[in-house]
């Protein structure tokens, strides 16, 4: 038995894509994607916890929307600060500064005032929510109450003055 080698071939023929079928097999359309490109095929809980945070803030926003011009409000996933020393009982002595709204050791979210960053730009205050343990906390009924009683603690420590004050809006 002989083998004989054939010459390569090469081209934009073998480099193409081979060719969709273009016919109507059994009568009912040219098969396409299910969803448009780009679009996902469902809402992620990123995607779902975000809208939530909007509505939580929307409230407070509406009733303060001057004073709070100079604010952001992000999402990230976890916290990037937590409670120091190998021991977790330790870990419930843990106080937290005031612009931080915690349950127990576990930061639920923080207000970075307004600063300079490192290249001299001046930055807008901030209020970080922290998605994975407002998620862990709060059923996704009670989501919505909890981040509003987050934010509105949050946005008393910015504005400088008490969560009833917030929740009634400005004297005007």
């Amino acid at each position: 038995m002989t083998f004989r080698l054939a010459p390569m071939q090469s081209g934009p023929r073998l480099l193409a894509p081979a060719p969709r079928r273009l016919r109507d097999r059994h009568g009912r359309g040219i098969r396409g994607p299910v969803f448009a490109p780009g679009i996902p095929a469902r809402r992620t809980k990123s995607d779902e916890f975000d809208a939530t945070a909007v509505e939580a803030f929307a409230d407070i926003d509406a009733r303060w929307h001057d004073e709070l011009s100079g604010l952001d409000v992000a999402v990230d996933d976890i916290p990037g600060m937590l409670p120091r020393g190998e021991n977790p009982e330790d870990w419930e002595l843990v106080t937290w500064p005031e612009e931080v709204t915690a349950d127990g050791p576990v930061p639920l979210a923080r207000l970075m005032p307004a600063a300079v960053d490192a290249q001299g730009r001046p930055t807008r205050a901030q209020i970080i929510l922290f998605r994975r343990p407002l998620e862990l906390r709060a059923t996704d009924d009670d989501l919505l109450e909890l981040l509003r009683e987050v934010l509105t603690q949050q946005v008393a420590t910015y504005l400088g003055v008490d969560e009833d004050t917030v929740e009634d809006g400005p004297e005007r």
